[in-house]
C-alpha cells in the first residue's frame, strides 16, 4: 500500500607515519559532460555553480533520488533507528547501522560480515548506494564510511536532509517492503589508508597529522565521561563538534549541510589543515565517521578515523588523556 505524506570503520604503522608524512595531490575536479567538451572551461563553471563542494557528487537531493527510485544500479537504503514501518522512500530497504560495529573488539565488523550482509540486500561491485536517516545523516554518514573502507569508494551518496527532506518536498512514500534482492557480487575488501588504531595514534607524528576530536565541548573537556573510565581528549586533538557542519534553522526545518564556503572557514579557523593526514575521533566512530564524510564533501584527501575511538581510548590502561 502506497500512500503521500505532506510535510515534514591494523595497518602496518610505517604506512600511517609515511602517510603522515606526505601531501596527497588535490581530488580530480569533475570530468565535463561530453555535450560541453568543446567549452571545457564553460561546463567547469556551471559545475561549481550548481555543486559548490568539491566533492558535491557524495550528495544527493531530492531530485536525484526521484530521478533513480527504479534504476536497477541504485540500491537505497533507509538507516532510520525507528520510521520505516510507518513510511519510508518508494523501494528502499531497511538498514540497521549498528550491525557495522564490532563493539567487542572496538573494530569495525568483519570483512565476511559486511559481505555476508550486504550480499544479501543485493550490492554489486558497481552498485550506487544511496543511503538516508531522518535527517542529520548521522547514522547515514556511519554507513557511507564502513562501505568507502571495504571498497566501494566514491559508489556511496548521502542524501542531503534525509528522509525529512523527502517528507518536506511532499513526495510519495511507501509502508511496502520491496521484495528480497538477488544476491550481489559485492566483496568487502578493508583499504588501510582509510582507518587508524590505537597503535598508530601511540606513534603518530603530529607535525603531519591532525587529531581532531568531534565530541561535544564537555566531552573535550572532560566534564562528561560518558561512561569512560578517563576523561578528557586524546593529546594535541582539537575540537569540532560533528553537528557544526549540519544547518540545523533551515527555513524548511530540514537538517542539510551548510554551504561549502561556510565549512570550510569554520574547519580551516579550527586548524583542520587539507594538507595533513585528519584522524576523527568520537566516542564509537559514528560521530566521526559523520564528520570524514563531511571532510570527504570538502576535497579533503586523506582521513582516516579513530575507529576504537574514544570508548578503546578512555578505557585502556596504556593511554593518556588531556582535559
Amino acid at each position: 500500500m502506497k500512500k503521500t505524506f505532506i510535510l515534514i570503520p591494523l595497518l602496518a604503522l610505517t604506512l600511517v607515519t609515511a602517510a603522515c608524512g606526505q601531501k596527497q595531490s588535490a581530488t580530480p575536479a569533475s570530468t565535463p559532460p561530453a555535450s560541453n567538451a568543446a567549452k571545457p572551461e564553460a561546463a567547469v563553471a556551471a559545475i561549481k555553480a550548481t555543486d559548490p563542494y568539491p566533492n558535491a557528487a557524495l550528495l544527493a537531493d531530492v531530485k536525484w533520488t526521484e530521478e533513480h527510485l527504479k534504476d536497477g544500479k541504485v540500491k537505497i537504503f533507509d538507516t532510520r533507528a525507528k520510521g520505516y514501518e510507518q513510511g519510508h522512500i518508494p523501494g528502499a530497504y531497511a538498514l540497521n547501522s549498528g550491525l557495522l560495529k564490532d563493539s567487542a573488539n572496538n573494530t569495525i565488523a568483519s570483512k565476511e560480515k559486511i559481505t555476508e550482509l550486504f550480499q544479501g540486500l543485493g550490492v554489486n561491485s558497481d552498485t550506487t548506494v544511496l543511503l538516508y536517516d531522518e535527517g542529520n545523516s548521522l547514522n547515514a554518514s556511519r554507513v557511507f564510511y564502513a562501505l568507502e573502507y571495504y571498497g566501494l569508494k566514491d559508489h556511496v551518496k548521502v542524501l542531503n536532509g534525509g528522509y525529512a527532506a523527502w517528507s518536506a518536498a511532499a513526495k510519495e512514500v511507501s509502508t511496502d517492503t520491496p521484495p528480497a534482492p538477488v544476491k550481489g557480487n559485492f566483496a568487502a575488501v578493508p583499504n588501510d589508508k582509510l582507518v587508524t588504531t590505537k597503535e598508530q595514534l601511540k606513534a603518530l607524528n603530529l607535525q603531519q597529522c591532525v587529531l581532531l576530536d568531534v565530541r561535544s565541548a564537555k566531552e573535550y573537556s572532560g566534564e562528561d565521561l560518558r561512561g569512560n573510565k578517563k576523561g578528557g581528549h586524546i593529546d594535541k586533538a582539537v575540537n569540532r563538534e560533528w553537528s557544526d557542519a549540519i544547518d540545523a534553522n533551515s527555513s524548511d526545518g530540514v537538517p542539510r549541510f551548510k554551504n561549502y564556503q561556510e565549512l570550510s572557514k569554520a574547519f580551516d579557523q579550527t586548524g583542520v589543515d587539507k594538507s595533513k593526514t585528519i584522524v576523527p575521533y568520537c566516542q564509537t566512530n559514528i560521530r566521526g565517521a559523520h564528520t570524514y564524510f563531511t571532510l570527504r564533501l570538502l576535497g579533503y584527501s586523506d582521513v582516516r578515523p579513530y575507529e576504537g575511538a574514544f570508548a578503546e581510548w578512555g578505557n585502556a590502561d596504556d593511554t593518556t588523556v588531556v582535559k
